[in-house]
């Protein structure tokens, strides 16, 4: 067995064994590029020997992903069928685990008519509510996990070939997953301990705000009461641990949708539907966003603000230390899930209900009411940094240090 071939084992264990956290007699949803075949082939053959009665495989090919957003009309575009959102349902109800694979370029559809983009995007947020609304409650297993793609290892590596640049990739993917030691179960479960020490502190100060100072940042970020801090491991609704993303090293909790007043400024580039947005601030007052600029991809950030009501408030608080191992790496991702993990954020859109004290057994309109936002869509941006000083706000107005300098300061 070659380097590669141990490595990209170890990444399957990890996915079936940890990601998922795969349980005999249960399914399994995978959905993915063909370029990741290589690994959805041994994440299926691996789950089968856990004892999965079925692994349930969804493909997409990315060019056939560009002509069709190209030569569609934008209601064809729109057009999600209901025995599309009756199989997703299925294996929902199933209480499958589901695994994402990323591998498209950032770039994808960056040549594709926004206004397409924007119809394709909030058919299928409209579509897929009611799931995404399980997977926000953490009512099954879910991971989202990434293997490379050439145009995207390009992206990252424009200096290196086809063959070298995903080969690189792909070493720095086994790298932030851990996947490149001895024993990466045992690495994971001492990572989610770590993790799980921030978020145990985090829960005990009970801060009412988070306020945010930066070049290009003055935000104060209300916190509900009865949100909690959650990072690394999730349980389902079984009781079942799991871990959501892989990479992870974010410890987050819910925004008060109401409570969040100031500007911050982006300090990665978002990819997002196919294009990247980049050199962008937005301005926020009682909540919502009411003024936004971006020096790349304005109109896609305008059609992400434009998806409903909920997208412009915020739904997700996250702090990444600007010491952690994929921000060390020093390499762009161009991909939210492996930038994400590089630098504090703060998401546009829906709210996790498990960040919220008894929130996984509410109504939508008692978890509003709680103030936690409600959306079709849930984008991620970067807005951490070495530069980065956040201060949690007690009940009394008291200012604690909880980030100095991009690291956390206790």
């Amino acid at each position: 067995m070659t380097q590669f071939e141990e490595k990209l084992e170890k990444y399957a264990d990890l996915l079936v064994d940890v990601g998922l956290n795969v349980q005999p007699d249960g399914r399994v949803f995978i959905r993915g590029a063909q370029d990741a075949l290589p690994l959805i082939r041994l994440v299926t053959e691996k789950a089968y020997q856990k004892g999965a009665k079925e692994v349930k495989v969804v493909l997409s090919d990315d060019r056939l992903t560009q002509l069709h957003a190209k030569n569609q009309s934008k209601d064809e575009l729109s057009a999600i069928h209901q025995w599309a959102i009756d199989e997703r349902m299925f294996y929902s109800d199933e209480k499958a685990g589901f695994l994402s694979i990323t591998s498209s370029s950032p770039e994808l559809l960056k040549d594709v008519d926004p206004e397409k983009l924007q119809a394709m995007q909030v058919a299928s947020g409209r579509a897929f509510k009611d799931f995404s609304n399980r997977i926000q409650s953490d009512y099954h297993s879910w991971c989202v996990a990434g293997y490379p793609s050439v145009e995207w290892a390009r992206l990252v590596f424009p200096d290196k070939d086809d063959e070298a640049a995903v080969a690189a990739l792909m070493d720095l993917i086994f790298y932030t997953v851990r996947a490149d030691v001895d024993d990466p179960v045992s690495a994971w479960e001492k990572h989610d301990a770590t993790l799980h020490e921030k978020v145990d502190y985090l829960n005990t100060r009970k801060y009412k705000a988070l306020r945010y100072e930066a070049p290009g940042t003055d935000l104060v970020i209300g916190l509900p009461k009865g949100h909690l801090w959650a990072g690394a491991s999730s349980l389902n609704a079984d009781g079942e641990k799991f871990m959501a993303n892989m990479p992870t090293e974010e410890v987050f909790s819910v925004p008060d949708r109401n409570r969040v007043d100031g500007y911050v400024s982006n300090t990665l580039p978002l990819s997002h539907g196919g294009n990247l947005i980049d050199d962008f601030k937005l301005t926020f007052k009682d909540g919502k966003v009411v003024d936004f600029e971006a020096g790349r991809g304005y109109e896609v950030l305008k059609n992400i603000l434009d998806a409903d009501e909920g997208a412009r408030h915020l739904g997700e608080v996250a702090l990444v230390p600007d010491d952690s191992p994929i921000s060390n790496a020093g390499k762009l991702f161009y991909n939210t899930l492996f930038d994400e993990n590089a630098s504090c954020h703060i998401a546009l859109g829906s709210a996790y209900a498990f960040c919220l004290e008894g929130g996984k057994s509410m109504s939508r309109e008692e978890l509003e009411a709680a103030g936690l936002n409600d959306s079709i869509t849930h984008v991620d941006f970067m807005i951490g940094s070495d530069q980065l000083d956040i201060y949690g706000i007690t009940e009394d107005g008291t200012e604690e240090k909880v980030f100095e300098k991009g690291n956390w300061a206790f």
